[in-house]
């Protein structure tokens, strides 16, 4: 019987949340696709990229029926893309973001 309390997210998706922020604050996301872009002052300054790049990164990871992450790096991929764009004018986003990729939530 569900007495109305909120659930915590599942560990593996805490644990995904915490190695992506790890990697975004040490400079390590992606480093294939960011080699050589210095995003963390791009992204640190005002907080609102930093919230684009986690909106980013939770409406693209997917979970299964048991709360296991299915893609961390297809979700860690697709804010790197969102990253290199923000910083690099000239880089094209492949696939184009959909507007549910980018969506930011609450209130």
């Amino acid at each position: 019987m569900h007495d109305g309390t909120v659930e915590h997210l599942p560990v593996d998706v805490r644990a995904s949340l915490r190695f992506f922020a790890f990697y975004l604050a040490n400079g390590t996301v992606d480093v294939d696709l960011l080699d050589g872009i210095d995003y963390r002052s791009a992204l640190f300054q005002y907080g609102s990229a930093l919230e684009q790049v986690f909106a980013i990164y939770g409406n693209v990871l997917r979970l299964d029926e048991n709360g296991q992450v299915l893609n961390d790096g297809e979700a860690q991929y697709r804010a790197a893309q969102w990253i290199r764009a923000h910083c690099d004018p000239g880089y094209r986003v492949e696939p184009p973001f959909q507007p549910w990729e980018t969506e930011l939530h609450g209130p």
